[in-house]
């Protein structure tokens, strides 16, 4: 059975779901301090995918989660986010959290001749590109993002300047700079066996709702079974399979402790065949069972 994961093709749809009290008449670019989002969107949003471009730039994101990996992400000062459109995700917010987000198509890059996705490949059409930083570098990048912002405010929509777009346009590059950097001091020290193992964890990340075979992932990753779950064992000491149920208990753990969704709906949100065969995966993982995981947060 295929899941129903919601699909926004505009930003007002997908301001519209998260419970949003903003609106934009600009489809190509918007802009939103992540701060002014607070009260009013949700705290939890189930998997989802969007017909647009994304990127936040967070401080102080205390116990927010984001579906980027098996396990979850914590203990941050701050962190960087690039994501392509049609990519599956999701979030548990924090509200101490503080930053930029921006939703954007191409389009808004109109004047801009080169191919964009080649030019800034941190837009990976595979995976969410996520960046644990420092909070020099978050105060590196902050001021570069006010004048984004500032541009697009300075301005009425929809009759929005290139100003804006302009000023993006070159954060990208600082971005661009930075991403490489990072990327050519961890290829010094990065195995092969690591870096098979990083790009199987973005591939769980992203496709997780429709392949649950280590056999699928290594085809994708265009090596054998046996090669990819020997790899993953030397550098964990855990078994391939293990990632991907990981993830898929994550995901579970949210909907049920942060949704008011019912157990069916999450077990069909998930792709599981039926709410027993997800039952009895979660008990299996966890030695509870979904019902009795949920009583337990309230």
């Amino acid at each position: 059975m295929t899941p129903n994961i919601p699909y926004f093709n505009t930003i007002n749809e997908f301001l519209t779901a998260i419970q949003s009290r903003h609106r934009t008449v600009n489809d190509t670019l918007f802009c939103l301090r992540l701060e002014d989002t607070f009260p009013h969107t949700v705290d939890v949003m189930p998997p989802f995918r969007k017909g647009f471009y994304f990127i936040s730039l967070i401080t102080d994101p205390g116990a927010t989660q984001i579906g980027y990996d098996t396990t979850q992400i914590g203990n941050l000062t701050a962190f960087l986010v690039f994501q392509a459109p049609g990519q599956i995700y999701s979030w548990h917010r924090d509200r101490t959290a503080k930053g930029y987000l921006i939703y954007f198509r191409k389009e808004c890059f109109s004047f801009f001749r080169p191919d964009f996705d080649e030019e800034f490949p941190f837009f990976n059409i595979l995976h969410t590109n996520f960046f644990p930083i420092r909070q020099d570098h978050y105060h590196t990048f902050a001021p570069l993002l006010d004048e984004v912002f500032a541009a697009y405010q300075r301005f009425p929509q929809p009759h929005q300047p290139p100003v804006a777009a302009l000023k993006l346009l070159a954060v990208l590059y600082q971005f661009k700079t930075f991403v490489a950097d990072l990327n050519q001091y961890e290829q010094r020290f990065v195995t092969p066996e690591q870096r098979l193992f990083r790009r199987y964890i973005q591939l769980i990340n992203n496709y997780y709702l429709d392949k649950r075979t280590v056999e699928e992932y290594a085809d994708l990753l265009n090596v054998t079974p046996h090669y990819l779950s020997e790899s993953v064992k030397t550098i964990t000491r855990q078994n391939a399979l293990h990632f991907i149920n990981q993830k898929l208990l994550h995901e579970a753990q949210v909907l049920l402790r942060y949704t008011p969704n019912d157990i069916a709906e999450v077990a069909y949100q998930l792709n599981f065949s039926d709410p027993a065969n997800f039952g009895r995966f979660f008990k299996k993982h966890t030695q509870k069972t979904p019902l009795a995981y949920r009583r337990e947060g309230t």
